[in-house]
């Protein structure tokens, strides 16, 4: 690698740190971050916190006020070259003279896509694209998908025994994983703009599911409830943020449903099972402009995620714990006749986490 390109990467690593503060809280908007540089000196940095407040380039242009002429900018996210809510990034770009924009992932947006680079250059100003693209389109899997299929990137994790068990025999799951991957949870929440679970979750622990870091905006609280047997007084429907009840169709019109709404939940009749129930699902929740949605168990619930191929990611924290048999397990059925006919996942990695062990990888055949 040339010095130059040293550089480059340097550089759009620290406008990926930009953009890693703003994951979870964009949508329909992208999580952008944006460097400015001039003369081998950072003057200016940014990132899109919120959909409607400024991009990042704006911010980061702003920061570096007159420093920005014949700057490089190192942007993750090709500029957009639309007009929204806000103006479009190239003519801030342009009017500020820049020099150069480098950029990671080339905006999936049709109206973007390739557009922003093109007309940038038209102004005479150098494009260079594709700096540290695996480590900005990490930064965009949401959108991208979101953007590409009109439905969100699924993600799950399951906290689980090193005998692969969610809780003992009884339902007791408090705690099996240790403080520091629940605080990795947290931050898991805090991208999702979605957190999904199964009524005997609720039932069982009674979880907020509520992001719990200082400033986060709250994910939706999604509780797949099919004869609406969560109380209103529950935590998941009376914490902060939104909460969206799946329940049959013919409960929607129940009293149970009325009560639910009255305690401020969002009831929702899904028909059918298996896959085609789960896509009815995802295509909702992409019209609310989830990009990511985060599975968090029990059994049941990822058991049927899993069978229906919609799962893309899976993280597992594994505790050192041993709870055996009688535990409850971490997936029901999924009706394996054999080894190779069993979902497959590749692409894993594993870390350490304070006592626990974090496994993640990708389902092959999702989608």
């Amino acid at each position: 690698m040339s010095v130059v390109a040293a550089l480059d990467s340097r550089r759009m690593l620290q406008a990926c740190e930009e953009a890693e503060r703003g994951l979870g809280q964009t949508s329909p908007n992208p999580a952008v971050g944006c460097v400015v540089v001039k003369n081998g000196r950072l003057v200016g940095r940014g990132f899109h916190a919120a959909a409607g407040q400024a991009h990042a380039e704006v911010k980061a242009l702003s920061d570096a006020g007159a420093a920005a002429r014949g700057a490089t900018v190192y942007v993750t996210l090709e500029p957009c070259c639309v007009q929204g809510r806000t103006p479009a990034c190239t003519e801030a770009l342009i009017t500020a003279g820049v020099k150069m924009v480098v950029y990671g992932s080339r905006d999936p947006n049709p109206r973007v896509n390739g557009r922003g680079g093109r007309k940038l250059r038209a102004a005479g100003i150098k494009v260079v694209a594709g700096v540290e693209q695996p480590a900005c389109d990490q930064i965009v899997k949401g959108y991208r998908e979101w953007v590409l299929t009109g439905s969100p990137l699924v993600g799950m994790k399951l906290a689980v025994s090193l005998d692969g068990r969610i809780a003992a025999r009884g339902g007791a799951s408090k705690w099996i994983s240790g403080p520091a991957s629940r605080a990795l949870v947290q931050q898991m929440r805090r991208r999702a703009d979605a957190v999904l679970v199964g009524a005997g979750t609720v039932a069982a622990d009674d979880p907020r599911l509520s992001c719990r870091l200082r400033d986060a905006r709250q994910p939706l609280r999604v509780v797949l409830d099919e004869r609406l047997a969560v109380s209103p007084l529950s935590r998941v429907v009376a914490g902060r943020g939104d909460c969206l009840l799946v329940c049959a169709p013919g409960e929607v019109s129940s009293g149970r449903a009325d009560a639910l709404r009255a305690a401020g939940a969002e009831v929702y009749g899904l028909r059918g099972r298996g896959r085609g129930a789960w896509q009815r699902l995802l295509a909702k929740l992409g019209r609310r402009d989830v990009h990511e949605l985060l599975i968090e168990g029990g059994a049941g619930v990822a058991a049927s995620a899993v069978k229906a191929r919609v799962v893309s990611e899976l993280t597992l924290f594994y505790s050192t714990r041993l709870l055996g048999g009688d535990g409850v397990p971490m997936l029901d059925s999924l009706g394996v006749r054999s080894p190779s006919g069993a979902p497959l996942l590749s692409d894993g990695t594993i870390d350490r986490v304070g006592h626990d062990f974090v496994w993640r990888g990708r389902f092959e055949n999702s989608g």
